[in-house]
């Protein structure tokens, strides 16, 4: 193997002369810390790094070495196989700076039999595109050209909700806090935001116990 150098190649085939085999692999170790050495920055995976050496250890042999090594020789049909094409993405997007999950979940707002919430999907796809739109073409965007990829998206089955919703801005409050409301109602005791809230509020009640504690002593 040209990456190691003819001189390595010479003790792999001197290593192979030795009829010992406790001895054999005792070199074969020392050979494996010695091809470290000539590539050294090559350790990401120290142990996908160590099965790498051994393997080209066992290729340098022509397979042919007969070690106790810790990891067993790769078979010689493995060696130079080309591998596995990966299948491309078979999905046509509309939009591809919105990506797929994008047309996900458009397809379960379209799918939501509540209006209530399918008017809070909608309006957080919106902002979510808007916020994909911005990273993608790196300039501002009108929010008629987000509502109208909606409609086209959801081949305007979204059509109605896009009308009614597109009366405001994408950064109104009555948009934009319609997920948060949403997410933060009384029905999702569990969530994550009522937990920071929670928190908050008990900080605050000892911060305010403490102030009051600290006073009445310097009092």
């Amino acid at each position: 193997m040209k990456e190691y150098g003819s001189s390595v190649q010479k003790l792999v085939n001197y290593i192979m002369t030795i009829e010992d085999r406790e001895q054999r692999t005792k070199y074969a170790f020392i050979m494996v810390e010695l091809m470290k050495q000539i590539h050294p920055n090559m350790k990401d995976n120290q142990q996908d790094y160590s099965k790498k050496l051994w393997d080209d250890l066992y290729i340098m042999s022509n397979f042919a070495l007969d070690v106790q090594g810790p990891f067993p020789p790769p078979s010689p049909e493995s060696v130079g196989k080309a591998p596995r094409k990966v299948a491309y993405n078979q999905h046509h997007l509309k939009f591809k700076h919105y990506g797929r999950n994008v047309e996900l979940l458009i397809l379960r707002a379209i799918a939501e039999e509540k209006l209530e919430d399918k008017k809070i999907l909608v309006a957080y796809i919106a902002r979510l595109m808007k916020g994909f739109y911005v990273t993608w073409n790196k300039d501002s965007v009108d929010d008629s050209v987000i509502w109208q990829n909606i409609k086209e998206m959801s081949e305007n089955l979204l059509g109605s909700i896009v009308d009614e919703l597109s009366q405001e801005t994408l950064g109104h409050a009555k948009v934009a806090n319609n997920a948060r409301n949403a997410y933060n109602a009384p029905e999702y005791p569990n969530n994550y935001n009522n937990r920071n809230n929670n928190f908050r509020k008990n900080n605050n009640f000892r911060n305010n116990n403490n102030n009051r504690n600290n006073f009445r002593k310097n009092k």
